[in-house]
């Protein structure tokens, strides 16, 4: 067992106090056992009937009164699949042959050995949600996964967890370039349009033909879409775009998340009134592209204003994993109110991903991903003194014992 006493506690949990003090976090074969005040590890022990024996080997740790809180997320990003320092011999993003790829999965490209893994640990960042970049109209399937192991296979929490879909600059000039399709938004929206209709009618001769019918890997890979078990994962910068995006899922009944949403801020009233969640940014880079001339940190905030279900994204390696609590804290600065900010990057990026289950508050159940800082982690001094996942510590600053 791992048990934290004496934390200052932002358990992110809707049934509890934004902030507890003096608190205490009780972990178990990966699991939390208990959170909260009022309780010792000596309770604990005697509640789980452990043998002195099994107290031995338990782990206690002091937090000294520093900041206790969930593993941080990351709603959206490359990060293994486009490998730093390895130049093209690492880059699996995008399979720029062919603008309809849903077929593609991340797990079989993502490098947990790349060295963003290590520094997002190191900032406390716990799990990511990783896949395709937005070269392609479909760019394939997501993954949601922890951020520490040698084996992608062993670091799943949901995959395919999202498709892929990309509206805007990137597929016209990736394929226009090529003097192929698309080179136009219309393209890009038809194409669309015909792959879902294709995946619809194949779901309903698969239902049809049930025994003697012959799979095809390619619209198997649209069935949770359809179902609803997974969203489109729509890259949308400009105003155009996104009303494009959700033109489209609203015509097919298919849940989105708005990526990027640079201009959200600009329609919140619309984007809310769609239903659809967004993930902002990345805000801490260049506007180097026409479609993110409008990118601005005060997005989210606004977005929050507006009743919007909203996370923040580095979307690296375009700003670095570990920039992504303090791409938050720009936000904040922005307008986003702080503990908003602080649920950008845990409970909102979870429920968002569809992961809430089992990641993104401290509460009894929950996967024990767990972040200790010795100050607000959305400051640029702040340091990282512990990260938990599944209830192994995974790293300790050498000046917190």
């Amino acid at each position: 067992m791992l048990f934290i006493a004496n934390a200052t506690l932002y358990p992110m949990a809707a049934d509890m106090p934004e902030k507890l003090e003096r608190a205490c976090i009780a972990m178990q074969d990966g699991k939390i056992v208990r959170v909260g005040t009022g309780f010792t590890y000596a309770e604990i022990c005697q509640t789980l009937h452990r043998s002195r024996k099994e107290q031995e080997e338990d782990t206690y740790i002091d937090a000294g009164g520093n900041w206790v809180m969930p593993g941080i997320i990351e709603a959206h990003c490359h990060m293994g699949i486009t490998e730093e320092k390895k130049g093209m011999e690492g880059d699996d993003c995008n399979e720029t042959v062919d603008p309809i790829t849903p077929q593609l999965r991340a797990i079989d490209a993502i490098n947990s050995m790349d060295a963003a893994f290590d520094d997002a640990v190191r900032a406390g960042i716990t799990s990511a949600m990783i896949g395709p970049g937005s070269s392609n109209v479909v760019g394939g399937q997501f993954a949601f996964v922890k951020t520490k192991g040698r084996r992608i296979d062993d670091l799943i929490v949901l995959a395919p967890a999202a498709m892929k879909v990309a509206f805007g600059e990137n597929p016209k000039v990736n394929y226009g370039g090529q003097d192929k399709s698309p080179s136009t938004r219309m393209a890009i929206a038809a194409m669309l349009r015909e792959e879902l209709m294709k995946a619809n009618s194949y779901k309903k001769r698969k239902e049809k033909q049930q025994d003697d019918f012959e799979p095809d890997f390619h619209y198997e890979a649209w069935l949770p879409v359809l179902e609803r078990k997974i969203p489109l994962k729509a890259h949308v910068h400009r105003v155009d775009d996104i009303f494009t995006a959700i033109r489209i899922a609203e015509e097919f009944g298919l849940a989105m998340t708005l990526d990027h949403c640079s201009e959200g801020h600009m329609i919140a009233e619309e984007i809310k009134a769609s239903g659809f969640p967004a993930i902002v940014g990345p805000d801490l880079a260049s506007r180097s592209k026409i479609e993110v001339q409008n990118m601005a940190f005060k997005t989210a905030g606004v977005l929050y204003q507006h009743g919007i279900k909203t996370a923040v994204t580095t979307d690296h390696p375009v700003s670095l994993i570990a920039s992504l609590p303090l791409c938050a804290g720009l936000a904040v600065k922005a307008g986003l109110p702080l503990m908003e900010g602080l649920r950008a990057i845990t409970i909102n990026a979870a429920q968002i991903c569809h992961v809430d289950k089992r990641v993104g508050s401290l509460e009894s159940g929950k996967d024990a991903d767990i972040a200790v800082f010795d100050g607000n982690p959305m400051e640029v001094f702040t340091n990282t003194l512990m990260t938990v996942i599944d209830g192994k510590i995974v790293y300790q600053n050498p000046h917190f014992s």
